[in-house]
Parts: structure tokens; C-alpha cells; sequence
């Protein structure tokens, strides 16, 4: 089977409000209730490209951990990662009813916690398939007792995970906001000066409107968040990044060169492939919503493939941001200008502008990069770790996956690109998804290709791991709380 998903109706569905008419017994509410209720939040709130990843997934992670736990009393042997609410009975899980109303009280307890601003806006998700958002019972022998409980056990377990949700971690007393970076990380570059052409240089970015701004590295302290399948992230090492170094001449310019080459003949095709995987709720989120819709997984086997896929991603950028920050290193808008300074470079142009002969100093990716140093490859890693999670799951390497960018599509350039409607894909294998995702990063502008050849194994190393730590929670397995 492959299925088609346009731009436009990802896009659609994702901003859709909760559904009125949704059937309990029947229905699937994470995918039909959660999801079209929080994605667009995401896109307002958290990242409008959907590519800040490490916030990004730090909701999406935590969502489907408390989906998780509600569910496992319902499941014959599962038990939750920080929850342990007993079994019930199997009658009540002979319908979804019971599963779609702890997954609901949940994830409404999760959110209230990760985006407390938007109460309403979870208050309405209830309410619209009928659930009081203030029942508040703890009774673990109800549906919304065990949502409730599962929920706020996810809450306490992750508000002081190290990722300074609330503002507290640290000890840096004029750094009390949330999220904010407490180990004390400062770049050797300024935005206005290249000390040290090896290292990461923040970029000066603007939306066009005049207004400017200058990149921080963002989350840092990501590094430090806790892992769900790993206790210590110094266990997966990415080797140096041997070509990076401004001593290895030949080499830090062969990797630049190829960055302008790729960038001067980039197909509509190339373009709208960087734009997908650089949006990882389209990309990592709904891949795993259409492998579970295409194999006609039940309620409960898609809650755990969706929090598999996405605990992997989370490990695998918590590892990637222990190696970002251990490397530092530059990323190719930077290497591209100081080699060749204001000398004509042929390449992208901007949106609408084809090849061009452009001053080196004045190229830019055709992506926005990310504000963070550039190897290895964060978005190779998650796509090798959600590949392998999926596959060792599925226990099918087998995707089968398109995606249809109708003419004009593009994000970067509305209107113009695809000139004519083009179809992603298909990826008939999760292995060609995360190779393409991947390559996605050098069309894109923002990767040197080393970055992702090694983010791609520390990936999957650690997808194995995520997949491992998930079956023991479903076998019944899993070491006792703390």
C-alpha cells in the first residue's frame, strides 16, 4: 500500500480542532483528538517550522510516555515507565473507550504542564468529546483516575529532568526562565567576527521585515537532560571532525565546495525533500502515523509505536547535543565566507532567484540554519533513530511512504516551487527514509556531509537501545520504580 499525503492536508489536519463527534468506543484519540489539537500549538508556540527539535520533542516525547503509562493497565503485560497502576480487567478494554479516555485525562495533565498558557485550549480538547477537564480523581480504578495518575507521574518524573523546564536547574540565579541554558556555554565566535574558523559561529538571522537577530545556541543543556534508554551519553562518541579543521586545508575547502555545488544545482525535487524532513512533526511524526494507519495497528499497539519512535528520536538527540557541544563546530555559511570572502561563488540565489553568481559573503543556505554548533547531524540521528525503532518494532524494514507537494507548495519559495506538482518519495523502505533525510541537510545548506554520515549511526545505535528499553515496559520486564 502507499499513500499520498499533500502539504495541504498535513497541514490540514493538523489544524483542525478537536473533533465533536469523535466516538470513544471506536475511535483512536491520540491521532484524531491529540494530535490535530496540539500540532498547531507546536507551530504557534514552540517552533513555526517545526524544526527546533530538542523543544519539539521534549512535547511530542512527553505526550506519547503519558499516553504510555494510561494505557498499560490495559494491556496484558505492560507496565508504565513511571507509573504502576495495576491491571485491569479485560472487559474494559473490549472496546477503546476506556484506553481513549486515561490517554485524554493524561495528556491533558502533560500539557498543562509543558504549555500552561494554553489551558484553554486543552480545557476545549476535553470538552469537545465530552470529558470534565476538572475531574481530577486519582481513582485508579476509573479511566480518569488512571489518566490522571499516569499523566501526573510523567509530570513530577520530567519537570526537573535537567532540561530546565520551569527555570530551576542549575543554580544560576539570573538565568530563572524556562528553558534556559545553565551551563554556562558561550561561543568563541561572535556573529560579527570568525576568531576560529573551525568552530560554530552564531548567525544573524531576520524573517525579511528589518528586524534582526542574533542566533544562541539553543538548549544546550540538552545535554545534560536525562535519557530514557541510557544512563550516560558520553557512551555514544561521534570520531572528530577531521575535515572541519581549518588545519586540514584541502579538506575544509573539498567539504565547502561541495556545499556550493549542491547548492547551484538544486532541484525542485531536493528543495521540497529538505523542507519536509526539516519539519519533524511532518516528517518523524506522521511517518509513524502512517505506518501504524497503513498496517491497521489497534489503539494500543500504535501508542506504543508512536512513543517508541519518539523516545528514540529524544535519546538520540540528547547523545547529538553531548556531541555538538564537545565539537563546537562550524557550520558551512561560515567556511563558505571565510574562504572565499566577497569572490563570486556559484550558487542558490534566494527564494525566486535560481543559480547565481552571488558573493561568497552574501550566499545563504537554502534552509534557515539551526542555532547550534553543526556536527554531527541532529536530524540525521533522529531519522536513523526513529527508522530503526520503527523497524525493529514493525520487525519490517517496509515503509512504503510518498508525500505529494502540489505546484507552488514550497515553504521557502510559496508559489514558485514545485513548478509543477511532484511526489516525494516513495520511500518504500524505512532505510531510503532515513537516507534521504539525511541527504536532505547537504541539499538543504546547513550539514557538511561528515556531520551526516556520523550522525546516522549514533542514531541507529541508539534507536536499538530505545526499542530494547521500550519492550521491557511491554513485557512486563521493566526494573522497579525508584
Amino acid at each position: 500500500m502507499r499513500c499520498i499525503v499533500t502539504f495541504v492536508f498535513v497541514l490540514w489536519i493538523a489544524g483542525l480542532p478537536a473533533f465533536a463527534a469523535f466516538n470513544l468506543d471506536t475511535g483512536n484519540a491520540p491521532i484524531e483528538v491529540v494530535i490535530p489539537a496540539v500540532a498547531p500549538i507546536i507551530f504557534m508556540d514552540i517552533s513555526p517550522s517545526g524544526g527546533d527539535a530538542t523543544l519539539v520533542l521534549r512535547v511530542t516525547t512527553l505526550v506519547t510516555n503519558a499516553w504510555f503509562d494510561a494505557s498499560a493497565p490495559y494491556h496484558p503485560r505492560a507496565q508504565g515507565v513511571y507509573s504502576r497502576l495495576g491491571r485491569r480487567p479485560a472487559s474494559e478494554s473490549a472496546t477503546n473507550r476506556n484506553i481513549n479516555i486515561a490517554c485524554l485525562y493524561a495528556t491533558y495533565r502533560v500539557l498543562n504542564s509543558l504549555l500552561p498558557k494554553r489551558n484553554a485550549e486543552w480545557r476545549a480538547m476535553m470538552t469537545s468529546v465530552g470529558l470534565d477537564p476538572d475531574n481530577d480523581t486519582s481513582n485508579n480504578t476509573t479511566a480518569t483516575g488512571i489518566g490522571n495518575r499516569a499523566g501526573n507521574a510523567v509530570v513530577r518524573a520530567r519537570q526537573n529532568d535537567g532540561m530546565n523546564q520551569l527555570g530551576n536547574e542549575g543554580g544560576v540565579e539570573f538565568n530563572r526562565q524556562p528553558y534556559a541554558d545553565y551551563t554556562g556555554y558561550e561561543p568563541v565566535n561572535t556573529a560579527y567576527e570568525l576568531r576560529n574558523p573551525s568552530r560554530w559561529q552564531p548567525r544573524i538571522t531576520t524573517p525579511g521585515n528589518g528586524i534582526f537577530a542574533v542566533q544562541q545556541f539553543v538548549t544546550p543543556q540538552f545535554a545534560k537532560t536525562r535519557p530514557y534508554s541510557y544512563a550516560d551519553p558520553d557512551r555514544f562518541r561521534a570520531p572528530r571532525p577531521d575535515a572541519t579543521l581549518q588545519q586540514s586545508s584541502r579538506a575544509y575547502q573539498d567539504q565547502a565546495d561541495e556545499v556550493l555545488r549542491v547548492s547551484a544545482n538544486l532541484t525542485d525535487y531536493q528543495k521540497l525533500v529538505a523542507e519536509l524532513f526539516n519539519n519533524k512533526i511532518l516528517s518523524l511524526g506522521f511517518s509513524a502515523v502512517f505506518a501504524a494507519q497503513s498496517r491497521g495497528l489497534s489503539l494500543l499497539d500504535f501508542i506504543h509505536l508512536d512513543f517508541l519512535t519518539n523516545l528514540a528520536a529524544f535519546d538520540a538527540g540528547i547523545a547529538t547535543w553531548n556531541e555538538k557541544r564537545r565539537w563546537d563546530a562550524v557550520r558551512p555559511f561560515s567556511a563558505i565566507r571565510h574562504l572565499y570572502g566577497s569572490r563570486l561563488v556559484r550558487a542558490w540565489g534566494g527564494p525566486g532567484r535560481g543559480t547565481v553568481l552571488i558573493p561568497a559573503d552574501e550566499w545563504k543556505e537554502y534552509l534557515n540554519v539551526a542555532d547550534h554548533p553543526e556536527y554531527p547531524s541532529g536530524s540525521a540521528a533522529f531519522c536513523a533513530a526513529h527508522a530503526q525503532s520503527a523497524r525493529r518494532f514493525l520487525n519490517s524494514d517496509a515503509l512504503n511512504w510518498s508525500v505529494s507537494a502540489p505546484r507552488g507548495s514550497s515553504v521557502i519559495e510559496p508559489g514558485i516551487t514545485p513548478a509543477s506538482d511532484i511526489v516525494l518519495g516513495p520511500w518504500a523502505t524505512w532505510t531510503q527514509f532515513e537516507t534521504k533525510c539525511g541527504l536532505s541537510r547537504l541539499w538543504g545548506g546547513v550539514h557538511f556531509r561528515d556531520a551526516i554520515v556520523e550522525g546516522r549511526p549514533l542514531g541507529r545505535v541508539i534507536g536499538e537501545q530505545a526499542y530494547l528499553f521500550l519492550k521491557r515496559h511491554i513485557d512486563g520486564n521493566a526494573p522497579p520504580l525508584d
